[in-house]
């Protein structure tokens, strides 16, 4: 028996068993295996009747965009193919970005606090022989996914949602006045239906046609108490991102290292293609256990590990997916809403979520919900695009020959820019925002500072992935400016119809969204 059967068998909940079969469909996507849905049906003929205003199928986080829809008035079921309780394990994110919830009347200040686990600072970002260094308030705190979503679900009920667990999405068929959704045995009619089912939607998977990701995150990781055991202060900061060793199986490894309620959690994860010979999520968890101990400067045998964490996620170039559909749009990891360099959806629906129930709400109420409509909703981001680069700048190819710290010695020399340049560079990026004349500047300067490491990352990503990368990088610029025009256009609304306004207020969001200036530290 390896070390990951070992342990993964001995936590509650047999964790050993879903690493399998995530392994199984690891090893499906690397062979290009995977079904393509056929659950998406289109008719030409009209529902008698509509019943609901909105269906949300997965509630885990459908729940946030759920209650605040039914908080304006409209009329929503969440489906939920299992029970709707959060996760043991914290969702990270920042303070900051936790507001959001209260400006929208979703949580009291108190029940924010209520819903906070764990919280600590600073946080590290090193590299290997290359750049350390410490910032505050970066996904600093612990949200308890049990408590929060428990408090979301008793205000959605009370402001009138439908809540149907045990019932998973089947099928749905998208008619011209509605859609009829076919889920745990039943039919609902409904004017939209938003798909929040993550990363393997098969609603998604349908609309991007059997489509291979462009990227893969492979992360594994436990959550163990005993850290605390050499060092007292274990759990009084952590790593957003940090790496200690040189390329290890044609990855760069990277870590995670957060306080939680009942111990601490370490990640470790690497950025890969999808080819066929790539290492399999039980390999990847067998270098964690040889690596954590020096990680963390403790022994295996000292922890007590009471969960385990792992995930295949997929990242598309085309992203955020635009719909395939009338009335139906995805949302969230289901249309690839984060960047590519970010494994967790909760922090970018958080940031999209006040455009998102804008959006949908003005949708709803001047009929906007054909095919062209909703995509205005989920538009082209440059801000997102252009981290594709940075993504591919951290993988290595399986046939690729790079020096054994090429990726840190990148990744040391930007930071060491970043770092020189002040908070306003360094905290949107650490937040998953690109902003035009931060990343202009930390490019210029990095490309004065290392001339030789950034020549040595352009045969690495290669051409056709750098001229892509030069649009985005326009488009971002582009972006920018147009948003800063865009500021002063309010005062003209009045002219325009409803529809009109619908579409101009979707532009101006995708413009300052796009542009990463909806960031505002």
């Amino acid at each position: 028996m390896g070390v990951t059967e070992q342990i993964l068998s001995q936590i509650p909940g047999n964790p050993w068993a879903g690493l399998q079969r995530a392994d199984e469909l690891w090893t499906a996507i690397r062979a290009g295996k995977r079904p393509i849905p056929d659950g998406v049906k289109t008719a030409v003929t009209a529902l008698d009747g509509v019943d609901w205003d909105v269906v949300i199928a997965g509630a885990t986080l459908g729940v946030v965009l759920g209650t605040a829809l039914a908080q304006r008035g409209w009329r929503v079921v969440l489906l939920e193919r299992g029970e709707l309780r959060g996760r043991e394990q914290e969702w990270n994110i920042s303070r900051k970005e936790l507001q959001v919830l209260v400006r929208l009347g979703l949580l009291t200040e108190a029940e924010l606090e209520g819903a906070i686990a764990s919280q600590y600072n600073p946080a590290r970002v090193a590299f290997h022989e290359g750049v350390e260094l410490w910032v505050e308030d970066v996904l600093n705190i612990g949200v308890d996914p049990v408590t929060l979503l428990d408090q979301l679900k008793t205000k959605f009920l009370v402001a009138g949602g439908r809540l149907l667990e045990q019932t998973a999405f089947e099928g749905v068929t998208v008619q011209t006045n509605g859609v009829s959704i076919h889920a745990g045995g039943q039919v609902l009619t409904s004017r939209l239906l938003l798909d929040m089912m993550g990363h393997f939607s098969p609603i998604a998977a349908q609309a991007r046609n059997g489509a291979q990701p462009d990227g893969i995150c492979l992360v594994v990781g436990t959550c163990a108490d005993g850290f605390t055991a050499n060092n007292p202060k274990a759990n009084d900061s952590g790593d957003l991102m940090a790496s200690f060793t040189p390329i290890r199986n044609q990855c760069q490894y990277f870590w995670e290292a957060f306080p939680a309620k009942d111990g601490r959690t370490t990640y470790l994860f690497t950025y890969i293609d999808a080819a066929a010979g790539r290492q399999s999520l039980e390999t990847l968890f067998d270098d964690y256990f040889e690596l954590l101990p020096e990680y963390q400067d403790i022994e295996l045998e000292q922890l007590d590990f009471k969960r385990a964490l792992f995930g295949v996620l997929p990242c598309y170039r085309k992203s955020p997916l635009k719909p395939g559909w009338d009335r139906i749009l995805q949302v969230g990891d289901s249309s690839g809403t984060q960047s590519p360099l970010s494994f967790g959806g909760f922090g970018a629906l958080l940031r999209h979520l006040s455009r998102l129930v804008d959006g949908l709400d003005e949708a709803l109420t001047v009929d906007c919900l054909d095919q062209k409509s909703l995509g205005l909703i989920n538009g082209y981001q440059p801000t997102i695009a252009v981290t594709w680069l940075f993504q591919r700048a951290m993988r290595v190819g399986l046939e690729q020959k790079l020096g054994p710290n090429q990726v840190n010695e990148m990744l040391s020399a930007v930071f060491r820019v970043m770092e020189a340049s002040g908070e306003k560079t360094l905290k949107p990026f650490l937040q998953d925002v690109v902003q035009f004349p931060a990343l202009a500047s930390t490019m210029l300067k990095t490309g004065i500072a290392a001339p030789l490491t950034v020549a040595k990352v352009l045969p690495q990503v290669g051409l056709p992935a750098l001229l892509r990368w030069t649009g985005h990088y326009a488009g971002l610029g582009a972006y920018s400016l147009l948003s800063l025009i865009s500021r002063g256009g309010a005062d003209v609304e009045l002219k325009f119809s409803p529809k009109t306004l619908f579409y101009l207020h979707r532009w101006k969001e995708l413009l300052e969204y796009g542009a990463g200036m909806d960031y505002d530290e």
